[in-house]
């Protein structure tokens, strides 16, 4: 059921029309004067509207019911707006159209004529509610916030994404593999002026190279075998937005010959195709090599190296900042319960004990494994060091403490002694926290662990804002209105 709008200064019509719209399950809100009609609409905030374009005293040469059509479309959301008329014609067909308007009818129309319209409004108004949705779930997904780490390298990693997400900077990520290159990536587009035009990512060691060309750049039917129709190019599809090209380094020397004209004349050839095609895109690339060992190799193109490193943002490996690793365990099972105790997952001391120790050759998305693989072999809520794959307990120095037998066949009765605090540490900044043997330090859940982190970073903000609260927004990457919100704990 949708609410609908209805304006005509025809009683007969508003009467007829409104029936058939109750009929079909609506709630309908009839006008027959355009201007008590376009004072209502910001208080009634309508689905739908259907307006005559014509009333008296108005003329043929300035129809009132413009009027509403404009306000409706300036509403937020917008109302999607149907325009009936007796007075029908191409020109005031095509200036309905130019104001925003979904469909015109003219008068006298078909019942089954107008219901099909009137369908057809509020699918598409459906389409674009739950695109602003997802847009909005998206932006929110990659903030800033979202990114997990308090270790002074990341705090200047984030300093930097903010600096030049809303630019069109050429960015080079560097980091080793599943140091999080590609959410960084994601970070400065849905952080951009292009964030409602598409993100598009490709891995560039993932193809070889005739297939990754035709991805790139598209290609011409009958350009080679297989081509059996015209293909738009991966740069034609994020034409507006952002294409992130990972892994970059592993390009051949002929397609990295290709994408350094790409990025000085802003314009791509289909394979097969003579005529260049202008595309407004934004490259941002990554990297998990030093590229500057690649040019001395001659395997890469020291111009394109400099094309593609205008701003370079490096991403430290986890084992330089092992005081994350506490934040980022709570991160990982912050959403995960037990399946038969419905209980949230929490850890040993043993077990952060290990994962602090550990080197993590694969970085942030090895210790996400880590922890959902332990999660998934748990016999309760408390993960165990037994849980933990074998590389992270054989590599934990012979005879250390570490390995002391604490499975669960063997601990004794679990109590908060045996599990670690996640918490803050007692400076309110986030760190690692390293309680004596035989605390009885309380455990905290992991949601008010997390909401503690957040109220510790807010603060921090706000202090360097100078208690600014617009500056500390900006700062914090949300909108004015989060903060407030997160300040009284709504959220």
């Amino acid at each position: 059921m949708a609410k609908v709008l209805l304006v005509d200064d025809e009683l007969t019509m508003v009467q007829m029309v409104g029936d058939l719209l109750r009929a079909e399950g609506h709630e309908v809100v009839p006008f027959t004067n355009n201007h008590a009609a376009a004072e209502a609409l910001p208080t009634t905030a309508p689905d739908l509207v259907i307006t005559d374009l014509y009333f008296e005293p108005g003329t043929k040469a300035s129809p009132l019911g413009l009027e509403i059509l404009r306000k409706a479309r300036e509403l937020s959301p917008p109302a999607v707006v149907i325009v009936i008329t007796a007075f029908g014609s191409i020109e005031t067909a095509v200036e309905a159209m130019k104001n925003g308007a979904f469909d015109y009818l003219e008068k006298p129309f078909k019942v089954d004529e107008l219901k099909l319209s009137v369908q057809r409004a509020l699918a598409y108004n459906a389409v674009l509610s739950e695109t602003a949705h997802l847009r909005k779930q998206l932006k929110k997904k990659y903030q800033f916030s979202q990114i997990i780490g308090a270790a002074p390298k990341m705090q200047d990693v984030f300093k930097m994404v903010e600096r030049v997400a809303d630019t069109d900077s050429t960015i080079l990520v560097l980091g080793e593999s599943g140091t999080g290159k590609e959410l960084v990536a994601r970070a400065l587009h849905f952080n951009s002026r292009r964030q409602f035009a598409p993100f598009v990512p490709i891995n560039c060691s993932a193809l070889p190279e005739n297939l990754l060309e035709s991805e790139l750049f598209g290609h011409r039917r009958g350009a080679f075998t297989g081509a059996i129709n015209d293909k738009k190019g991966l740069f034609q599809e994020a034409d507006g937005g952002t294409i992130f090209l990972d892994e970059v380094g592993s390009m051949s020397p002929v397609l990295q010959s290709r994408l350094l004209r790409v990025l000085q004349e802003r314009e791509v050839r289909r394979v097969g195709d003579n005529t260049p095609v202008y595309v407004n895109v934004r490259v941002l690339a990554a990297t998990n090599e030093p590229l500057e060992k690649r040019i001395k190799e001659g395997t890469f193109r020291e111009d394109l190296y400099y094309r593609l490193n205008v701003i370079s943002i490096p991403l430290p490996p986890l084992r330089e900042r092992r005081e994350d690793i506490p934040l980022l365990t709570a991160h990982f099972l912050r959403d995960k319960v037990h399946p038969r105790s419905n209980r949230p997952y929490q850890v040993t001391r043993q077990v952060m004990d290990l994962l602090c120790a550990h080197d993590w050759p694969g970085n942030v998305r090895e210790l996400e494994n880590a922890l959902e693989r332990a999660a998934t072999l748990c016999e309760g809520e408390i993960i165990q060091a037994a849980d933990l794959p074998p590389s992270i307990l054989a590599a934990a120095p012979a005879g250390s403490a570490l390995l002391e037998a604490q499975t669960p066949a063997t601990l004794p009765a679990l109590s908060d002694t045996a599990i670690y605090p996640l918490h803050p540490s007692s400076n309110g900044e986030p760190g690692v926290p390293q309680p004596p043997p035989g605390s009885s330090e309380p455990m905290v859940p992991l949601k008010t662990f997390l909401r503690e982190q957040e109220q510790a970073h807010i603060k921090r903000a706000l202090q360097e804002a100078g208690d600014d609260k617009e500056r500390a927004a900006i700062s914090l990457g949300v909108s004015l209105a989060t903060l407030y919100r997160k300040l009284a704990g709504d959220e």
